[in-house]
This record gives structure tokens, C-alpha cells and sequence, in this order.
């Protein structure tokens, strides 16, 4: 149990920051019986002595209410010579004198002591309250609160003082029995949860096979193991007899996956030999092909060789490195040399593109025509201009459409005004003109709609054509 041993099982002794926050108790004045009468000191001078801390904890002192103190003076007197009594019982006893001052001070004094007693009794009513109280926290505040109690020098309700200090006993012995019962439950809790830490760990055991993923299992053998000792940190101590039963459990489940990962290992690395024998041939081949100028029926061949690649199976992670590395030197060879084929072809349609916008800014120069006779030489030099286009050749295909489409809007604005004259020379012209205007006026206001709606800069960019051939329709025949 090597790993049992490196864990340490640890209670959870955290304290509540309540124990820790509660204040000090007022200081403590000497009694005064025990000074010489002549010197005894005043009031102030008691309150700077310095006391030790006490047992129980009192709220620091804010001060008591005056109603509070004058209810325990009425349990006490003082003698004409400072000497201070108190009701116990059916009688009365001293509990000190105070001769120099007068008394009211003197009767004061003790009943303030009184409430500084009565309030280290109602702090241990709190702290009886807490969840994280110990047992001999509450005996040892008991027993110092029996020996403060038994005959206080103070002025106050002793039989209540004393009432409530049983009443603190009998709370005091009935925490104890639900902290045993607690921790009790606690134990169990324990057990339950570093049983189920065993139990996912035989789960683990018994679920290998084929399909196991080594890396992962492990991974989660050594979560469970990291679980285990955080377990042990948070968790009450139990049994050593319990925790030896379930560490076996468990360190028999890891030692099942470890040997089972061992006759996997030796598995792996016949199938790694086999694997870095089939990509060493694939290499071969890849060189053979790399300086083949038969882009197609090459660019096919490389993708069968990337296909047996992926179904040889790995020859471990160092070698196969080095493999792909040969690999893809010899298809980049190929693959870059057919790249530089279509860079070439590309560059030559780039010019081509270039060559014809170029030409596209002298066909768009020739519009707006105003007239029949305008419109004959813009055909004219249009003629010219399709010519020298065709002779281009061709540009991008993701730039055919929108070249062409630039002159054909062009075009469509010369034959605009040219159908315009000759239905002008129409003696059915007249008759139809009218219709043809308010056609013409709806689908403008048409178009203007779309041009507003199209987000698509194509799109929009065709309307805007199509408007303005029309605009020239209806220039032609006003």
C-alpha cells in the first residue's frame, strides 16, 4: 500500500470563523478586599489592569444599559465602608469592599461584573449553536464557567446566574451526544464515498477490452487516485480496517489496467513495425510520381497513396513524423509544380480582365447618346470595341459576369435610342406612344422600389442598369 502511504488521512478541524470573531472578555478588576483599604485604587485605574484572556469568550464590552445594571444592583449593597454584598440564597455574603469611592460607584462596579459574567454565559449559548463546536471546547468552557459561577464576586441575580449555567450544562451535554451522532454519520459518509471512488475504479477494471483507449482510462486511474486523496484530506478518519479493505479494491482495479495496458503495449508496437513498412513503400511510389507533369491522372495517384496512408496505422509519433515528412516533400513537389501551371494560366487571364476593363471605360465613355445620329457612331465604335473583346480571351470566372454585364448595358443603351427612332418613323408610333410611356413610368417607379430593397451590390448594380436603359427608352420616345 505504497500509495496509501503518501496519503495522509487528515479530520476536518477547521474551526468556524465565529469561534475565531468572538471578542474579548472586559478586563478583569483585582478584588478589592485584597488591597490595602487607604490605596484602593478608583474605577478608571481598575479599568486599565490588564486581566488574562478567560476561557469563554464575552462580547467586548460597549457598555451595559443602565436599565441592565440597575437591575442587578437591586440584588447588592454597600456598607459604610465600601464593604459590597450581594444576595445568595436566602442571604447575603461580601464580595468585596471599595472604600474611596462612593456608593453608587462601588454597587456599579460589581454589577457590571455581574453582566461581564452573565455575558461569557450567553457566548456559550451561541457557540453552542455552531456546527463546528467541539466537545472539549464545551467541556473546558463548562468547567471554567463552574468555577466562576460558584461564589462570583459580583452584584447581581445569582440564582439566575446559576439556573442558567445548569441550563448550559444540559445544552452542553445534549451538543456532545448530536456531535457524536454527527460524526457518526459523518463516518458512514465517508465510507459510502471512498466506496463509490472503488467502485468506478472496478467499473474502469472490468470495461477493457479492444476498444479501451489507453490514454484516456489512465487518465481517468489517475483522476480517481487524485480523488481518492483529496477524499482522505476533507473527510473524517475511518477505520484503518475499512480504509485497507477498500485501498486493496482499489489498487487491485489499478493493477488489472496496468497489465492490461502492458499486452496492449506489445500489440502496438507489432502493428507500428507493420505500419512504417507500408508508408515506407508509399514513399517510394510518391517519389516515383512527384515530377510527373500529368496533372489529372497524377493528382488522382496522390490521392490513393493519401488514402493507404491513412489506413496503414501509425508507426509511433517520432516516426511518423519523419515519414510524413518525406511524404509531403514528395507531393508538395508535384502539387507545387501543378500549383505554378495554374498561376501561370491565372496571371494570363488577369491581363486579359485587365485588357478588357480597359475597354469597357471606352464603350461606357460612348453613352448617353442623344440622338439617331449620335447613336450610329456610338454603334460604330462599339462594333469596334466587341471586335478587339473577343480577340481578349478569357478573364477570371468570377469576374465574366460582371464585365460582361457592364457591356451589354452599354449596348442596350445605344439600341435604346435607336429603337426609339424607328418607332418615331412608325406611323403606328404615335398611336402606341402614349401606352408605351405610362409602361414605361410604371416600371421605373418598379425599379426604384428594388434598387431601395436590394442589399446585394450585384444585384443592385444589374437594376441600376436596367433602369437607365429604360430611362433612355423614355428620353427617346417624349
Amino acid at each position: 500500500m505504497a500509495d496509501e502511504n503518501n496519503v495522509t488521512e487528515n479530520e476536518n478541524t477547521t474551526e468556524n470563523a465565529e469561534q475565531a470573531a468572538q471578542p474579548a472578555a472586559a478586563p478583569a478588576a483585582p478584588k478589592p478586599s485584597a488591597m490595602p483599604k487607604p490605596h484602593a485604587p478608583s474605577p478608571a485605574a481598575f479599568a486599565h489592569k490588564p486581566a488574562a484572556a478567560p476561557h469563554v469568550a464575552a462580547p467586548a464590552q460597549q457598555g451595559h444599559s443602565e436599565a441592565a445594571v440597575k437591575a442587578a444592583e437591586a440584588f447588592g449593597r454597600v456598607d459604610d465602608d465600601g464593604t459590597v454584598y450581594v444576595k445568595d440564597g436566602e442571604g447575603e455574603r461580601e464580595v468585596g469592599q471599595f472604600p474611596d469611592v462612593s456608593k453608587e460607584e462601588a454597587l456599579a462596579l460589581y454589577a457590571r461584573r455581574f453582566l461581564d459574567l452573565k455575558s461569557k454565559l450567553d457566548a456559550l449559548a451561541g457557540r453552542l449553536k455552531s456546527r463546528n463546536v467541539k466537545p472539549r471546547e464545551i467541556d473546558e468552557s463548562l468547567k471554567m464557567l463552574a468555577e466562576e459561577t460558584a461564589e462570583p464576586a459580583v452584584v447581581g441575580d445569582i440564582a439566575a446566574l446559576k439556573a442558567q449555567y445548569e441550563e448550559l450544562k444540559a445544552a452542553g451535554e445534549k451538543k456532545k451526544a448530536e456531535i457524536a451522532e454527527a460524526r457518526k454519520a459523518a463516518m458512514a459518509k465517508a465510507i459510502e464515498g471512498r466506496t463509490a471512488i472503488v467502485e468506478k475504479a472496478e467499473a474502469l477494471a472490468a470495461s477493457l477490452g479492444d476498444n479501451t483507449n489507453w490514454r484516456s482510462t489512465a487518465d481517468k486511474f489517475r483522476a480517481l487516485f487524485d480523488e481518492w486523496q483529496e477524499h482522505q484530506r476533507n473527510n473524517v478518519r475511518i477505520d484503518k480496517k475499512d480504509a485497507d479493505e477498500l485501498w486493496k479494491r482499489f489498487s487491485a482495479a489499478r493493477t488489472t489496467f496496468n497489465q492490461a495496458r502492458r499486452k496492449w503495449a506489445q500489440a502496438r508496437d507489432v502493428e507500428r513495425k507493420e505500419a512504417r513498412a507500408a508508408k515506407e513503400a508509399i514513399i517510394a511510389e510518391a517519389n516515383e510520381l512527384k515530377d510527373s507533369t500529368s496533372w489529372g491522372e497524377t493528382s488522382r495517384r496522390f490521392n490513393e497513396l493519401m488514402d493507404r496512408w491513412k489506413k496503414a496505422g501509425r508507426a509511433g509519433r517520432n516516426e511518423d513524423d519523419a515519414l510524413w515528412a518525406q511524404f509531403r516533400e514528395a507531393a508538395d513537389t508535384f502539387f507545387n509544380a501543378r500549383q505554378a501551371d495554374r498561376d501561370q494560366i491565372s496571371s494570363s487571364e488577369k491581363e486579359n480582365l485587365a485588357a478588357k476593363e480597359a475597354l469597357l471605360v471606352k464603350a461606357e465613355a460612348l453613352v448617353p447618346v442623344a440622338d439617331e445620329k449620335a447613336a450610329k457612331r456610338a454603334r460604330q465604335e462599339l462594333a469596334k470595341i466587341q471586335e478587339e473583346w473577343d480577340q481578349i480571351g478569357y478573364v477570371p470566372r468570377d469576374d465574366m459576369r460582371r464585365i460582361e454585364g457592364r457591356l451589354d448595358a452599354v449596348d442596350k443603351q445605344i439600341k435604346a435610342v435607336e429603337d426609339a427612332a424607328w418607332k418615331q418613323s412608325d406611323p403606328e408610333a404615335d398611336a402606341r406612344k402614349s401606352s408605351f410611356e405610362e409602361q414605361l413610368n410604371a416600371q421605373l417607379a418598379e425599379l426604384d422600389a428594388k434598387i431601395a430593397a436590394e442589399s446585394d451590390p450585384k444585384k443592385k448594380a444589374k437594376l441600376e442598369a436596367e433602369k437607365a436603359t429604360k430611362e433612355q427608352w423614355l428620353n427617346a420616345v417624349k
